[in-house]
């Protein structure tokens, strides 16, 4: 299946180690990125999800797979898509590109949950509907 969606990042100085390589837990921020971008894209606003629905996202679990050094300045192509839609959750998988070449993989599992108790709960009908759509 193609990706659904896909983000265009850099790398700065900032995301990278002592040897100018992007430091690991740097791929956990950039896919959220991208995922942010992505509730944006399909028209899910997340300021609007908790204050009007009490509802927001959680990472439950993420698995990350490191195959190639990304370095600064590289422009790294991040993609997404939905492996699975749950009443209560959405899997992804995402990639990090860069010229061609993977640089990182990931499956990333986010919850819903209640803005205030932080239990699970349905995502909104709204949403689940542009999830699908997307």
């Amino acid at each position: 299946m193609p990706p659904a969606f896909s983000w265009t990042v850099r790398v700065y100085y900032e995301d990278t180690d002592a040897g100018g390589i992007v430091f690991y837990a740097n791929y956990l921020k950039f896919f959220e990125r991208a995922r942010t971008e992505w509730l944006r894209a399909i028209g899910v606003s997340q300021h609007r999800l908790a204050s009007e629905d009490g509802a927001i996202f959680v990472v439950k679990n993420a698995s990350v797979d490191y195959h190639a050094p990304a370095r600064l300045d590289d422009s790294l192509n991040l993609t997404l898509r939905v492996e699975k839609l749950g009443r209560a959750s959405v899997n992804f998988v995402q990639e990090a590109w860069c010229g061609g070449s993977l640089r990182a993989s990931a499956s990333v599992k986010v919850g819903c949950v209640d803005a205030a108790t932080l239990r699970p709960r349905a995502l909104p009908g709204a949403t689940a509907a542009k999830m699908r759509a997307a």
